[in-house]
């Protein structure tokens, strides 16, 4: 079954843009969204500022990818705590988030089915002590790609 998935942890809120996060956290994200309306047409505009780092490499289990993303936040725990307490005031917080695709066959490689299983994951103590001290919330977002039968 290809399996397509990627974790991320982000700071978001109504009030205190992507700009200022970096700012006063001395990182600079991977990807960032800025604060338009609910409009869906053209396109969907983000309800919030966020601030995010990402990571999409394939091949790697959930914890994996969610370790590579704390191995570059773990350094700054205390400076992302101070701002999550500050966004939670306005309405805004932190999230780790899970994505996963399955039955994603238009992101299926050669040799996929050689890789290891990337069906299991956990989080570690390290992760959660991380997620308890920027009281970050945790979100897992699964998604089954199969073609809907009544539509074939």
């Amino acid at each position: 079954m290809p399996l397509h998935q990627y974790a991320y942890f982000a700071l978001f809120s109504q009030h205190t843009s992507a700009d200022a996060m970096t700012s006063q956290l001395g990182i600079t994200p991977d990807e960032v969204t800025v604060r338009g309306s609910r409009v869906t047409e053209p396109a969907v505009v983000p309800v919030d500022h966020s601030w995010m780092v990402v990571c999409r490499d394939l091949g790697l289990r959930v914890d994996e990818q969610i370790g590579r993303i704390l191995d570059r936040l773990q350094p700054h725990t205390d400076r992302i705590s101070d701002l999550t307490r500050d966004l939670a005031n306005t309405g805004g917080g932190a999230v780790l988030n899970v994505v996963r695709y399955f039955n994603d066959t238009d992101q299926a490689r050669p040799g996929a089915a050689d890789a290891p299983s990337l069906f299991g994951w956990h989080l570690d103590r390290k992760v959660l002590d991380f997620l308890s001290a920027t009281g970050a919330e945790l979100g897992v977002d699964e998604y089954d790609m199969t073609e809907d039968e009544d539509a074939r």
